[in-house]
């Protein structure tokens, strides 16, 4: 992974898509529990980016697609980062939440 990859701008209602389009897929909300309770993307899980070490509960195979977002995409950059590192193989950064339109699940 590129550093400047943490600071790519990527579509977050098209990559809602590409998730909706999977099997098995995880949506992840790499915020705080604080933001998460704020308001969040339907069918989103919350996995805060300092309790990263416990995605094996939720997803045993490396090769679960795991889509992730947060605020404003910095984090969501982080996060893949350490998902890659961890092993997992296929894993993206929607970005921002910010840039999301929809309706959001409180």
């Amino acid at each position: 992974m590129n550093p400047f990859d943490l600071f790519r701008r990527t579509d977050i209602n098209r990559g809602l898509e590409a998730f909706r389009a999977e099997t098995d897929a995880l949506l992840l909300d790499v915020r705080t529990p604080e933001e998460f309770r704020e308001g969040r993307i339907p069918g989103s899980t919350n996995l805060p980016l300092l309790e990263l070490d416990e995605i094996f509960s939720l997803a045993a195979n490396p090769d679960t697609p795991l889509y992730v977002y947060c605020l404003s995409g910095g984090r969501s950059g982080q996060a893949v980062y350490e998902l890659q590192s961890r092993g997992y193989t296929n894993v993206k950064n929607l970005g921002g939440i910010s840039a999301y339109v929809g309706t959001l699940e409180r």
